[in-house]
């Protein structure tokens, strides 16, 4: 049996501080302002995140996390997917595709390396990772290069007894 679950996370880019890093899905991009939030702003994996905590039924993201980074100072999110992949007991992660949303930076040369370590964090082949990067048309924030959005489909498939 398999299970699937979607996740999405945004935030727009920091106005207050222009030197904080852009980091996606554990990758630092280069060029371009970071994303506005108490922790690293990592919207790639938190969007993942929260497809995980689809698969499980436990929001990780929120009070959880707010602990992780408000009362003991942790803010990086590879942290809070290590939660989310935690708790995913009776299942195995099998494939992760994300979808993102943003007119600024260009992202395609950064695909790659992202998937790596998306992949690397997961532990899954990297062709199990797939990622995707639209400009939006200008239609939405993002699109018009306020923020950054993404989506992210996790599927699992039952291990032992659940198979």
């Amino acid at each position: 049996m398999s299970i699937s679950a979607i996740g999405q996370d945004s935030h727009r880019f920091d106005a207050v501080n222009s030197s904080r890093p852009l980091i996606l899905g554990g990758v630092s991009i280069p060029g371009c302002v970071g994303l506005n939030g108490n922790s690293d702003a990592d919207v790639v994996l938190h969007a993942i995140t929260n497809a995980l905590s689809g698969l499980h039924g436990t929001p990780v993201l929120g009070k959880m996390t707010d602990d992780l980074c408000l009362r003991e100072g942790i803010t990086d999110s590879r942290v809070y997917l290590a939660r989310a992949l935690g708790l995913l007991v009776g299942y195995r992660l099998t494939h992760v595709s994300l979808s993102i949303e943003a007119a600024r930076p260009h992202l395609s040369e950064h695909i790659h390396s992202m998937r790596e370590s998306i992949a690397r964090l997961l532990d899954l082949s990297v062709d199990h990772v797939a990622v995707t990067a639209t400009s939006g048309e200008g239609l939405t924030a993002f699109g018009r290069g306020e923020g950054i959005q993404v989506f992210a489909i996790a599927t699992a498939e039952a291990v032992g007894s659940r198979a």
